[in-house]
């Protein structure tokens, strides 16, 4: 059998359910990718380790997609590892937003 009639086979074969589920897991695991290649670009442009905003944002929503396939394939390791993240993830996100709101002059009076 070759490659094309077995792809055709599990395609056919592969219940929507099942098809969402993949298509979600492979969302995530762009969104988590891309984090590294911002974070890559950044530095480059820097010439200088830079760790951008927006790879927390990236981080954050790779992860909470991650979290929800593997609470879906029932994987505790998966699982374990992904919330995790997300805590750490959360956390800088919130130290940025703080450091904004300090940064922010305040009217007197």
């Amino acid at each position: 059998m070759t490659s094309a009639v077995a792809l055709t086979r599990w395609w056919t074969t592969t219940p929507t359910k099942e098809l969402v589920w993949i298509a979600l897991g492979l969302l995530a695991q762009f969104l988590f990718s891309m984090r590294f290649v911002l974070q890559w670009l950044a530095t480059e442009k820097a010439r200088a380790c830079i760790v951008p905003e927006t790879f927390w944002y990236f981080s954050l929503g790779g992860g909470t997609l991650l979290l929800a396939y593997a609470f879906y394939k029932m994987d505790p390791v998966f699982i374990l590892g992904q919330a995790a993240g997300l805590g750490i993830y959360a956390r800088n996100i919130r130290f940025i937003r703080l450091a904004k709101q300090e940064a922010t002059p305040h009217p007197i009076g």
